[in-house]
C-alpha cells in the first residue's frame, strides 16, 4: 500500500478508474475526463509524470514528445502530462515557457499527489512526481513502465517505438518483439522449435 490509502499499480495488473483534471493548451481551458471514458473509446493511454512545471528539464522533455504527438495520435494514443502542480500553473507555464508555447496535449493536474501515487512515483519527501511513463492498453491493463530519477530526461523515440511494440502484440498476442524492433522487422513466435535459435530466426 502507499500512504496507507492508494494501492501501486503494477506492470500486467489492470488500471483502476480515476478523473484526470487538466489543463488543454490547444483549447486555452480546463477540463476533465475519467481514465475509462478514454479507454472505451479504444484508445491506448500514455501518462507521462513530470517533477514540476518552471524548471529545467521538464520542458525539454515535454518538448520531445510534443514533437512526436502527431504521430501518437495517429495510432490512437492519448498522451496526457501530469505534475503536482494545478492546472492553473499549468497554463502560466505554457504562456512563459519558450518551449512550451505550441504545446499540444492535455496536462493533467494532480495536487494531492493521488495519480502519482498510484503508480509509484510520488517522493513523499519532496511533494514531486519521478519522470515516469507509463502506457495503457484500451483493456486498462499497465503494460509498459518506465521511472528515472529528477536529473535525466527522457527519449520520446524510444516513447514512440514501446507503443507500436506493444500494439503489434497486443493485435497478435502470441508472437514478441525482440531489441529494437521497428514496424515491419522480424517479430519472434515462442515455442520450442526457437529455443536456442533466436540469432538464426531473427536473420
Amino acid at each position: 500500500m502507499v500512504d496507507g490509502s492508494v494501492k501501486e499499480i503494477k506492470v500486467g495488473q489492470k488500471v483502476p478508474d480515476f478523473k484526470i483534471t487538466y489543463y488543454d493548451p490547444q483549447k486555452k481551458g480546463f477540463g476533465s475526463v475519467n481514465l475509462y471514458d478514454l479507454l472505451q473509446q479504444g484508445k491506448w493511454v500514455v501518462l507521462f509524470f513530470y517533477p514540476a512545471d518552471f524548471t529545467f528539464v521538464c520542458p525539454t522533455e515535454l518538448a520531445d514528445v510534443n514533437e512526436k504527438y502527431n504521430e501518437l495520435t495517429k495510432i490512437n494514443v492519448e498522451v496526457i502530462s501530469c505534475s503536482t502542480d494545478t492546472q492553473y500553473v499549468h497554463l502560466a507555464w505554457c504562456k512563459d515557457e519558450p518551449l512550451m508555447k505550441d504545446f499540444k496535449w492535455k496536462m493533467a493536474a494532480d495536487p494531492t499527489g493521488y495519480i502519482s501515487r498510484l503508480f509509484g512515483v510520488y517522493d513523499e519527501n519532496s511533494g514531486l512526481a519521478l519522470r515516469g511513463t507509463f502506457i495503457i492498453n484500451p483493456d486498462g491493463i499497465l503494460v509498459g513502465s518506465e521511472v528515472n530519477h529528477y536529473p535525466v530526461g527522457r527519449n520520446a523515440d524510444e516513447l514512440v517505438r514501446k507503443v507500436q511494440a506493444f500494439q503489434y502484440v497486443y493485435a497478435h498476442p502470441d508472437e514478441a518483439c525482440p531489441a529494437k524492433w521497428q514496424p515491419g522487422k522480424k517479430t519472434l513466435k515462442p515455442g520450442a522449435d526457437i529455443v536456442g535459435r533466436v540469432g538464426e530466426v531473427l536473420k
